[in-house]
């Protein structure tokens, strides 16, 4: 009775006040008041990325990000900009991903208003300076993913491009230099022009703030930005068979990715299969690291993860290992799937991974730009609508729903591998046969 009365205690997670409502301009915008902190944060975001793009254009999202620094209407270089905002105790973050694009703030409470008008202009007025240089700047970045030959060798790239063939998902977020050699500033303001609209936004602010005043500085702050069309989303083909690639690289160790179709973040199953994760690998004591690095020394270490899309996902396994050892590697990940496929986890294992889930949710509350980042997210993605009741649907997931969906997520037809390294011909084979009779 005493350890389900401290088991109760380390699940309860509490209520996040904050405010959901439009701006006069119509942008969804949540406010989290947090007095206790010291720090104010500030999240748009954007549906936008890769996923969004058709293929010859791939790549436009990640650079139109890196122009928005390069000076506003009123800032007109890319360091004037900069300063602008470091002379706020602030300095602009940006990001892209498959399917949404971030701008972000962290500054003192005191200079949220200039740093509000300061980003909306921004979003609202980019000058696109300098495009050559910053042509070059996204080049270097592109390389870091290339061969001296110019082949793709970013695994994680691999490995979406064959489960999502063809389609957006797939593509990789930078684009390619073919790709990127042909954008002018004509397609960024195009690009731009229907991305930053009120219908694919959300702005999220949490910290410390006059919860009153922010409404107004934002109404004013971003009152042009028009309204625009929602992003629609085409969804992928499914897939029918496993597929495995090899890509010869030179390098110390080969790296190996192992991934499924999984559910979408729309999908009933989607908190099944998050809790599968975290019992999978939340830490160095869960089944994943201890197969892998604790008890067979495969690895120096070995991870999991779980993204989810607006109509599908990815539940993926990443190891780097010495070359010889790469089919022995995907064997043991597959085996540790097949495993939790037909036992599911242990009570003790969800139990646990049930307690961090509340502890990490907790710990959200100190942090605000955790906060800005959920609410933010949460809002343009359409997903749950606060930390508690996040909380609260993962929480409440059983055993037997892990098991269920661990059965539906790892099965042969689900199944992508890719391993980026340098394999014999009798090592290739082996991996081949490991995803080919995966399940039999």
């Amino acid at each position: 009775m005493a350890s389900e009365r401290r088991g109760a205690r380390a699940r309860r997670v509490p209520r996040v006040p904050h405010t959901r409502a439009a701006s006069a301009g119509g942008l969804p915008v949540i406010t989290v008041p947090r007095r206790s902190h010291q720090r104010v944060a500030v999240a748009l975001f954007v549906r936008i990325g890769s996923r969004f793009e058709r293929e010859p254009e791939n790549g436009i999202s990640h650079f139109l990000e890196h122009m928005l620094y390069r000076g506003t209407r009123t800032l007109p270089t890319a360091h004037a900009q900069a300063n602008a905002f470091e002379s706020l105790g602030s300095s602009l973050y940006a990001a892209t991903a498959t399917d949404h694009g971030v701008l972000s703030l962290s500054l003192p409470p005191e200079n949220l208003e200039p740093a509000l008008r300061l980003l909306a202009e921004v979003v609202l007025t980019p000058r696109f300076t300098c495009i050559e240089v910053e042509r070059r700047i996204v080049h270097e970045e592109i390389l870091e993913s290339l061969d001296d030959d110019g082949r793709n060798i970013n695994a994680d790239d691999l490995l979406r491009g064959m489960m999502f063939e063809g389609h957006g998902l797939g593509y990789p977020i930078t684009g390619t230099p073919a790709h990127l050699a042909t954008f002018t500033e004509a397609d960024l303001a195009r690009h731009h022009a229907a991305a930053y609209v009120v219908s694919n936004c959300a702005l999220a602010v949490a910290g410390r703030f006059d919860e009153g005043r922010v409404r107004g500085w934002i109404d004013d702050a971003f009152a042009p930005l028009p309204r625009g069309a929602r992003a629609v989303v085409a969804p992928p083909p499914p897939l029918v068979a496993p597929r495995a690639r090899y890509v010869s690289s030179d390098g110390s160790q080969t790296d190996v990715r192992v991934g499924f179709r999984a559910p979408s973040e729309q999908d009933p199953r989607e908190p099944a299969a998050e809790m599968l994760l975290r019992v999978i690998d939340d830490g160095m004591s869960t089944r994943l690291y201890e197969r892998i690095c604790d008890e067979r020394g495969l690895c120096y270490d070995v991870s999991a993860s779980y993204e989810t899309f607006e109509d599908s996902g990815v539940f993926d396994f990443g190891a780097e290992t010495q070359h010889a050892r790469a089919p022995e590697v995907t064997r043991e990940l597959l085996a540790l799937c097949r495993d939790l496929a037909d036992h599911g986890p242990t009570e003790a294992e969800l139990e646990k991974a049930r307690a961090r889930t509340a502890w990490q949710t907790r710990a959200m509350l100190d942090d605000a730009d955790d906060l800005a980042g959920f609410f933010g997210l949460a809002e343009v993605a359409r997903v749950t609508a606060s930390p508690e009741a996040r909380a609260e649907e993962l929480l409440s997931v059983s055993r037997e729903q892990v098991r269920d969906t661990a059965a539906t997520l790892f099965r042969p037809d689900n199944l992508t591998a890719v391993a980026v390294g340098v394999l014999g011909a009798k090592a290739e084979r082996e991996l081949e046969r490991a995803v080919s009779t995966y399940g039999r």
